[in-house]
């Protein structure tokens, strides 16, 4: 997962006038979440390194981000045309590549602390000591992430919501070594991204996810247990409570590998609670992860 994937949202706020934009962002990971980010901020002007190693996925990586450009145009959500956009976005091989100037690193590959930690170090190594480093991690302990690093006051988690550019939040979640100043960066550009802040502690699951999670949980036992089909169960919190999808298609949006990896880190650290039901590592077994393979508890085409 790019982890970070816990949620929607309708539409993002219009920049704020004389939004702080950072000069320069890298992105670590150009899948789907990884994408969208580059976009968000090739979008207001910055320039944007994916990193992304060996050829033919930092060609996809690429290929995602035009994509989604070409989307927002259509939409006519682009103050300029998709191609200018996208000559701000260029690629690296690696953290060690990073350019100079960078302001701001965002770390969005999989669920993966070890993998993480190992990217947020070499990326710290490649940049100035005045850089923002920030996960994706939409569950990990970012405090323990931080612990990798030399300079921890400057990273704190940015948590990012599915489909990027269209999403109107970011979860911002400080670590007791988070300074002020790190934290007041971060508020600063996500209000250039024309985005709501959130400002959580580092909890497992943060906010956003561990209440996410126990609604999805609970939708899938229900599945599980026949109490209704997934389209019934999902009417009802859409239309019932407002939500703007139901919790099952937001788990086959979201990736039920996804779910079904943040649960198993939430059922370690705060209990039985967030054990994953049989349905949920079945489905994951088999293929179905959602979206990205066309069916989960929904049919996608």
């Amino acid at each position: 997962m790019s982890a970070g994937v816990e949620g929607t949202a309708a539409g993002a706020a219009a920049p704020e006038t004389n939004a702080v934009v950072p000069e320069a962002v890298a992105v670590i990971g150009g899948g789907r979440m990884g994408a969208g980010i580059a976009q968000s901020f090739a979008a207001i002007g910055s320039r944007v390194t994916v990193v992304e190693s060996g050829a033919e996925a930092a060609a996809a990586a690429l290929d995602r981000v035009a994509t989604g450009l070409a989307r927002a145009a259509e939409r006519g959500k682009l103050a300029e045309p998709a191609e200018t956009v996208l000559a701000r976005v260029a690629t690296a091989a690696s953290p060690e590549e990073l350019p100079a100037g960078i302001e701001l690193v965002v770390e969005a590959v999989p669920e993966d602390a070890a993998l993480k930690a190992k990217l947020l170090a070499a990326a710290e190594q490649a940049v100035s000591d005045d850089t923002v480093l920030a996960t994706n991690t939409s569950s990990l302990s970012v405090t323990e992430l931080g612990a990798a690093l030399r300079r921890p006051a400057r990273f704190l988690g940015m948590h990012f919501f599915n489909p990027v550019p269209a999403s109107a939040l970011i979860e911002l979640v400080v670590a007791p070594e988070t300074a002020d100043a790190t934290l007041q960066s971060a508020l600063a550009w996500t209000h250039a991204l024309g985005k709501t802040d959130v400002v959580v502690k580092d909890s497992p699951g943060f906010a956003s996810s561990r209440l996410g999670l126990a609604l999805g949980l609970e939708a899938v036992r229900m599945v599980e247990e026949g109490v209704a089909e997934p389209a019934a169960i999902d009417a009802a919190m859409s239309l019932g409570y407002k939500h703007p999808m139901g919790p099952l298609r937001l788990t086959d949006l979201v990736g039920l590998d996804v779910r079904l990896a943040i649960a198993e880190y939430l059922q370690a650290t705060l209990g039985e609670r967030f054990a994953p039901p049989a349905l949920l590592r079945e489905k994951v077994a088999r293929g179905k992860l959602g979206r990205k393979t066309g069916q989960g508890f929904c049919t996608w085409d």
